[in-house]
This record gives structure tokens, C-alpha cells and sequence, in this order.
């Protein structure tokens, strides 16, 4: 797999953003030294899917991340989803397309009709993690801790790739991968992620 350069990445150094992850209570695989791209394939080549997804989830930027979890989320989704499931996802693109303040507090509503049991549950609760205050509108505002949105997309992401046909795990993750790395090179995360 290509990797590219990574441009959106703004981490000089993978353990910048493993900071995050571990903030989160997850276990990383610390290779010290390392640029996020030579990271990144370090984790492909062994391979390392999950901890590559893992990494993803925390390197992107939190919009790009949002959209990665939506792209996921999509692409794991059945004609007879249930109506909150769409809900939630609809109201997670919305606000990677328009990132105001209603479309973040939407998002977490969505999120909750839908049980926060599906991907596209988790991608509305990263849009809503992705700041600036947790808080209800009329409150005084109370920040996100940084690690939330990569939690909440890793959920996402983790969940499309085992919540059906859990036997294809890896092989739905390294097509995520693929999106990730798209996005995280400028692109617009569209790839083909059908194919098996």
C-alpha cells in the first residue's frame, strides 16, 4: 500500500500522536523516532491493521478524522439499517459538510436516538467530541479533552470492520486504511472499498 507523504498530518513525530491514544487508556506499539508515515507503514508491514486504524484515528485532523469514521460508517451500512442508525450518520456528514455549533449538538442527539451502538453512531458522537465544549449551549463551556475525537473514531471505524462479517476484519481494515490515507494525502477518502 501507497502511503504518501501524509500531508494533513501535522505530527512530526508518530509519538505525538501515540500521546493521544495513550491519554485514552489504549495500548500503542512505541517505535521511538519515527515520522508518521514511516510509522504507519511499519504497522501495515507486520501487519498491524488494528493498531494501524488505531493510529489513524488520532493522527488525522478531527473534520478529516469525522469524515474518515462517516466513510466507514457508509460503507458498512445496509439498505434496512434502522432509521436512528441513518439519522446519526446523515447528522455526522452534515456536520463535516457545515461544522457549526447545530450540526455538532445534532450530531450527539443522533447519536444517542441510535443507542451509540453502530459505527455511524460513534462518527456523530466524534463530530460532537470534536469541540469546543461538551457542554449544552447555555452552559458554560467545557472542553473535550484532545484524545476524545480519536476514541470515538477509532470506535467507529473498529465497529465497520467487525460488526458484520467479523471473519473479514482485516481485510475491511486495510480497505479503511486505504480511505485514511487517501485523506490524510488531500484526497477525498473516496476509494473503492467494496471489493474484497
Amino acid at each position: 500500500m501507497e502511503i504518501g507523504a501524509l500531508t494533513k498530518v501535522t505530527a512530526r513525530q508518530a509519538d505525538e500522536v501515540l500521546q493521544l491514544a495513550l491519554a485514552a487508556g489504549q495500548s500503542v506499539l512505541q517505535v521511538p523516532g519515527m515520522a508518521p508515515p514511516v510509522y504507519l507503514q511499519h504497522l501495515i508491514s507486520k501487519p498491524a491493521f488494528n493498531e494501524a486504524v488505531q493510529f489513524l484515528a488520532f493522527a488525522l485532523p478531527k473534520r478529516e478524522a469525522v469524515w474518515w469514521a462517516c466513510l466507514c460508517a457508509r460503507a458498512d451500512l445496509h439498505e434496512s439499517a434502522p432509521a436512528p442508525v441513518v439519522a446519526a450518520l446523515t447528522a455526522a456528514e452534515a456536520w463535516v459538510y457545515r461544522p457549526t455549533e447545530e450540526n455538532r449538538h445534532a450530531a450527539m442527539e443522533r447519536a444517542k436516538e441510535a443507542k451509540f451502538e453502530t459505527p455511524a453512531a460513534w462518527a456523530a458522537v466524534a463530530a460532537f467530541w470534536s469541540g469546543p465544549s461538551m457542554a449544552p449551549p447555555d452552559l458554560p463551556a467545557v472542553p473535550p479533552a484532545p484524545h476524545l475525537t480519536g476514541v470515538a473514531v477509532f470506535g467507529a471505524v473498529t465497529l465497520a470492520a467487525v460488526q458484520t462479517e467479523a471473519a473479514l476484519a482485516d481485510e475491511k481494515r486495510q480497505r479503511y486504511i486505504k480511505i485514511a490515507v487517501d485523506i490524510a494525502n488531500g484526497g477525498s477518502g473516496r476509494v473503492d472499498v467494496k471489493g474484497r
